[in-house]
């Protein structure tokens, strides 16, 4: 679950959650991930900064995941008091949200960037399998845990089994430009990304992270998940990232 975006650097991205962003910029070139600030985010701020000021905006902003052709018909979470509750039913598998910063690697310096907003969809795998994880950090978060007893508390987890390798298949889309990944990546770049168990090949059997290959690899987390990121021409509303995009 750890959807840490690359940034931008030149014509090719680096990092693993483009050559516009620290996420792919990481991955790609070990720039650092996209979830990556500037600015320390030493302990979580005050709640009402990671909500958004209605539920219709939230709603909108989690179906610019993905083109409407999939997002329309998706089920919607929106974040309440103790977690993401249904606020749209969904008829096609997909689950779109909008991410907190709490999604990016647990010892990533945005952990508690309030600013934070990530857009996407995950299909009907990555509903079943990866988004379980972190609407359980929600969970937590939202309870007042404090980033080391996530720590220990994932780690219970994935040790108990509760946590597992995501599903064959299991993908999202993070196609939003209204979107905001971190002090550095900004909305980054239209993408996918794919979950696949860890293995001891890695990246090389994705070609990720090579000269010239689109395909970008995440960085290490407890989860026990790869994650690969694979940009796209366009946005989620049919236009094509400027040049500073």
């Amino acid at each position: 679950m750890n959807h840490t975006f690359p940034a931008r650097t030149g014509a090719g991205a680096t990092t693993a959650i483009a050559a516009a962003i620290a996420l792919l910029s990481a991955w790609l070139g070990g720039a650092g991930s996209a979830l990556t600030d500037s600015a320390p985010y030493p302990a979580m701020a005050p709640i009402a900064q990671y909500r958004i000021d209605s539920q219709p905006d939230e709603i909108a902003l989690a179906r610019s995941a993905a083109p409407p052709s999939i997002s329309d018909g998706a089920e919607v979470l929106t974040l309440g008091a103790a977690g993401y509750d249904t606020a749209v039913k969904g008829a096609n598998g997909f689950v779109c949200i909008v991410e907190r910063s709490w999604a990016s690697g647990l010892d990533d310096p945005g952990f508690w960037n309030p600013k934070i907003r990530g857009p996407i969809c995950f299909n009907a795998s990555s509903a079943r399998s990866v988004l379980p994880t972190y609407l359980q950090r929600t969970k937590w978060v939202l309870a007042g845990a404090s980033n080391a007893e996530i720590v220990t508390r994932t780690k219970a987890e994935i040790a108990a089994g509760r946590i597992r390798p995501p599903e064959i298949g299991a993908m999202c889309f993070m196609m939003s430009k209204a979107g905001y990944l971190g002090d550095t990546a900004g909305h980054w770049h239209p993408h996918l990304m794919f979950f696949v168990p860890r293995d001891a090949n890695g990246p090389s059997d994705w070609g990720a992270n090579l000269p010239g290959s689109p395909v970008l690899a995440g960085g290490a987390d407890l989860d026990p998940a790869a994650v690969y990121f694979v940009p796209v021409a366009k946005w989620s509303d049919g236009t094509t990232p400027g040049m500073g995009d």
